[in-house]
């Protein structure tokens, strides 16, 4: 960014807090330096055991903190902050706290929704180890969601699991997908507003799946921007419970599937996948106790 491209003020940047405050301090101090106020930016901690660590490195920065007095979820932490923003943050960034950013990306992906026809938006994200992550993917179909989740483990270039990730996040343009990340992503606030925001259902995983699909269903189209770029170190506040977190992950995908294929002539289908994912549940979990 140069010095004639002024860092957004109607940006809001909110990220949520579960035991994280050892990532926090990297992943702020890249986000004070990305808009023109600290006040800018959120903090929605889920009852965390680290809150006076929180609450002590917020305040020195200058930045917002909501404490809730239960652990909401993910999505559901996000929608808690949208009530008391001020009505001048028209853009909403949704960022993990252990990511890094920067003044372009942020910049970058305010622009990309300015656009009424774009829904959400969100950048190339690399790992720690510089891959990229496929953070923009198309919307799980049946086929693709059953042999992905047979098969992803066993045969690493099924066709299923490769239309499922799709190739967008190796495009260097901007290209139109399903849905990205909720690792970082971009929405307008009113168009977030309009759908509900995040479907409170979820406690983690396929919140950003769903909102991708409701955003677009109702004709937007969502968008990856290479151009735009973070690092994401990923996953650290459920490293120690994976095996809880693989569980929450399989629930999250059966709520999707009665989402995307709802009532009684969906049942059977629903009934099977559901079964599916239980037992890939089950062995997922089994795996990484041996």
């Amino acid at each position: 960014m140069t010095s004639k491209t002024p860092a957004p003020s109607d940006v809001a940047i909110i990220t949520v807090s579960y035991n994280s405050s050892a990532q926090l301090a990297d992943f702020l101090a890249s986000a004070v330096k990305s808009i023109a106020s600290p006040s800018q930016i959120f903090v929605v901690d889920n009852n965390s055991a680290d809150i006076d660590v929180t609450a002590n490195l917020t305040k020195k920065l200058g930045v917002n903190l909501l404490k809730l007095d239960m652990n909401v979820g993910y999505g559901s932490a996000v929608n808690k902050a949208i009530p008391v923003l001020p009505a001048e943050f028209t853009t909403l960034l949704v960022c993990n706290p252990d990511s890094e950013l920067n003044p372009v990306a942020v910049t970058s992906l305010r622009s990309a929704v300015q656009d009424n026809k774009v829904g959400v938006a969100g950048p190339r994200i690399y790992n720690e180890d510089g891959s990229v992550y496929p953070s923009a993917r198309s919307i799980p179909s049946i086929r693709n969601g059953v042999g992905h989740a047979l098969f992803a483990n066993i045969w690493l270039t099924n066709p299923w699991t490769k239309n499922y990730l799709s190739e967008a996040h190796l495009q260097n343009k901007t290209v139109a997908t399903g849905w990205v990340s909720g690792a970082c992503l971009a929405v307008r606030r009113d168009l977030f507003t309009q759908v509900g925001g995040f479907d409170d259902h979820y406690f983690m995983y396929f919140e950003d799946v769903d909102l991708g699909y409701r955003i677009g269903k109702l004709g937007y189209t969502n968008l990856y921007i290479p151009q735009a770029s973070i690092t994401h170190i990923g996953g650290e506040s459920t490293k120690s419970v994976k095996t809880e977190m693989l569980k929450i992950h399989h629930d999250s995908a059966k709520h999707f599937l009665s989402v995307k294929y709802p009532g009684f002539l969906w049942f059977p289908v629903r009934a099977v996948l559901g079964l599916g994912l239980s037992i890939r549940s089950k062995l997922e979990s089994l795996r990484n106790k041996a």
